[in-house]
């Protein structure tokens, strides 16, 4: 079974053990997840099975690899992980009034920088965050580059403050809630994270674990929600090979093309075959299926 399902991940799962799911469901032993969702967040998480594992570098790398989620936060407290599944480490009684959270939406700038939350999935020093995190040491994280489209203040409801943010590969929504509550003067945690769009899939595409369980516990087919290896590579161009261009393809030969540099998707007879990258008028294959 080779092709990737658009999953709508439930909370309190880990992106890996809802990947192991899923894989389990099509008979595939190879997975892999595109991104990664907190286990405490909900919504779109790519699944990669079989051979369309290959793909993952060049969907997570493409440059329209843009993230929207909504996401609330709570004044008052702050949390070790940024979120209310954390420990509270610090509360204070400030509580801004909604003109100034419009306008903090306002001020956070098209391109920043972002410090990742300690427990998060960024190595330092060869290990996770996290695990640093976990045992108690000083975790040093640094700033990385980040873009934030569109920041959208929705509205409160009783103590928690909603958003909606498009936004950049690499930013963390418990960070930018953190970010959100210091320039307007307070602190917060993050109550809930809903990814509603990455990779160019929204979550109205998105099928549940549940759902998925139980046609296969029904003797139902899941194969309907596998969508093919290439489907996530967005505007990538397209190269088509004829038979034997293919054979040259596929046992790592470089093929002449007067196509402009920069990776491609490689077909042959409307068959996705692969990913080759063109350099100096030349196609070098990088993944092959």
């Amino acid at each position: 079974m080779d092709g990737i399902v658009i999953l709508d991940k439930e909370s309190g799962v880990y992106s890996r053990k809802a990947g192991a799911r899923v894989a389990r469901m099509f008979g595939e032993k190879k997975f892999g997840h595109i991104g990664t969702l907190d286990p405490m967040a909900t919504g779109v998480l790519l699944i990669a099975l079989g051979r369309a594992t290959k793909m993952i570098p060049f969907i997570e790398e493409h440059k329209e690899n843009k993230k929207e989620y909504l996401f609330g936060l709570r004044f008052g407290i702050e949390t070790d992980t940024l979120d209310i599944t954390g420990t509270s480490i610090k509360t204070d009684d400030k509580i801004p009034n909604e003109s100034e959270i419009v306008n903090t939406c306002e001020k956070i700038s098209k391109t920043v920088e972002q410090i990742p939350p300690k427990f998060s999935a960024v190595h330092v020093n060869g290990s996770r965050a996290y695990e640093l995190a976990r045992k108690g040491k000083d975790v040093e994280m640094k700033p990385r580059p980040i873009t934030i489209y569109e920041l959208e203040y929705l509205g409160k409801k009783g103590d928690e403050y909603n958003f909606r943010v498009l936004c950049s590969r690499g930013t963390y929504v418990r960070s930018l809630v953190r970010d959100i509550a210091n320039l307007c003067g307070a602190i917060a945690t993050t109550t809930y994270i809903r990814r509603t769009l990455t990779n160019g899939f929204e979550i109205k595409n998105a099928v549940k674990l549940d759902f998925l369980e139980n046609l296969v516990n029904n003797d139902k087919a899941p194969d309907k929600y596998l969508l093919a290896p290439d489907c996530a590579l967005g505007d990538i161009p397209v190269i088509n090979l004829g038979d034997k261009d293919t054979e040259l393809y596929k046992n790592g030969g470089f093929i002449k093309t007067d196509e402009k540099g920069g990776f491609v998707r490689i077909y042959h007879d409307k068959e996705f075959i692969g990913m080759g990258r063109i350099e100096n008028g030349l196609i070098h294959p990088k993944r092959t299926l």
